[in-house]
């Protein structure tokens, strides 16, 4: 029984010159990248290498990167990091109801500790109305967060267009946009996006687990969350993670070579896996059809997520109920569409990579169909 692992928005395969190229510097080139001597400025420059080529593939910089453990830890630089830089630019919060948890629970606390907060919610078929966004945002607003393209529907945020309308509204307002689940999926470019602050991840681009990287504008200024280093500006002090760096670098030197032919053959084994789906009595699709082809949530009213998968599972077949994060809890982004608690309860997230085939969505939907038939007579 082969694996087929159709959850590629919890975390990718690592491409094989990734792991290749962090192998080298575990063993080869392993100096602090601090330290003044050869072999920490070999592994500096390396870093350094790494650090233009995620530059190059966002449009910005490569001073404007600071390095992070993940998308997790850099959401939360974002958003703690911006409000604590004081209250010349007001006290307000705009986001979305369906954020990830490392944005929404940075949000809650701060809302906990007195900070105004207006959360948007998606409607039905998970988008957002970007002109209710805008509306929120007054004179006390100093910072708007959202997701560029949401981890469980696919739905995608036209970030540039809402952050002109931000902008008109409030100059001062710091726009922070995550987007972790767009890197690798469509063009991130943070410079024609207009934002201040923006998240990407390793492991979402064939990367490996463990960094991560915030782009600051530069002359933005936020408040550090960790003290005592120099390192990484002093914004994000402690020895880098230089191997995953260069990790990451590798990571998105090759997703710079090939987006476009990655994008078409996910789009291939989407539409596909889409039309099958189509034809299955007793789906329903909770993500839209402009949703991303790499990601597809759908619903099997009457059998819960959590016993779907495991039959999935026993047939070599990965997919999810929703974030990984979330560890099994119910979604709250189909929750916070108003979705019924029935296909809440049944939901799976089916998230497509570089390393699936058209036999592997073949598979799914076959081994669903069997499901659906076993399952139901089960009950």
């Amino acid at each position: 029984m082969r694996d087929i692992y159709l959850d590629n928005s919890a975390t990718t395969r690592t491409a094989e010159p990734v792991a290749d190229a962090i192998y080298d510097m575990l063993v080869n080139c392993y100096g602090n990248p601090s330290s003044l001597y050869r072999k920490g400025l070999e592994a500096e420059q390396r870093m350094a290498w790494a650090r233009k080529e995620i530059a190059a593939l966002i449009g910005c910089d490569s001073g404007e990167l600071t390095f992070t453990s993940g998308g997790t830890e850099a959401n939360n630089l974002a958003v703690f990091g911006a409000m604590a830089m004081g209250r010349s630019r007001g006290k307000k919060i705009i986001t979305t109801a369906y954020e990830h948890s490392s944005v929404g629970a940075a949000v809650r606390r701060l809302s906990d500790q007195g900070f105004p907060v207006v959360c948007i919610y998606p409607d039905q078929s998970g988008h957002i109305d970007i002109e209710e966004f805008a509306a929120a945002v007054d004179e006390n607003t100093a910072l708007a967060t959202f997701m560029a393209v949401n981890n469980e529907v696919g739905t995608v945020i036209p970030v540039e267009k809402l952050t002109r309308m931000i902008r008109r509204k409030n100059p001062k307002t710091l726009v922070h946009c995550d987007a972790v689940q767009a890197l690798g999926k469509i063009p991130v470019k943070v410079k024609k996006w207009d934002v201040d602050l923006c998240t990407i991840t390793a492991h979402k681009i064939y990367g490996p687990k463990g960094i991560g990287a915030l782009y600051l504008r530069r002359g933005v200024h936020i408040q550090p969350r960790q003290v005592g280093g120099e390192q990484e500006k002093k914004l994000r002090p402690g020895t880098e993670a230089a191997a995953l760096a260069v990790g990451f670098g590798k990571a998105a030197e090759l997703v710079s070579q090939r987006m476009q032919e990655d994008y078409r053959r996910i789009e291939e084994i989407s539409m596909a896996l889409r039309h099958s789906l189509w034809m299955t009595p007793g789906v329903v699709f909770n993500s839209p059809e402009d949703a991303i082809p790499a990601v597809m949530n759908i619903s099997v009213p009457g059998i819960r997520s959590e016993t779907m998968m495991h039959f999935l599972e026993q047939r070599g077949i990965s997919v999810s109920s929703g974030s990984a994060c979330s560890k099994g809890a119910k979604s709250h982004v189909l929750a916070a569409m108003r979705l019924p608690e029935e296909r809440i309860d049944s939901a799976l997230r089916i998230s497509i990579g570089r390393y699936n085939s058209l036999e592997d969505a073949e598979a799914f939907c076959s081994a669903l169909s069997e499901g659906m038939k076993s399952l139901a007579r089960a009950r």
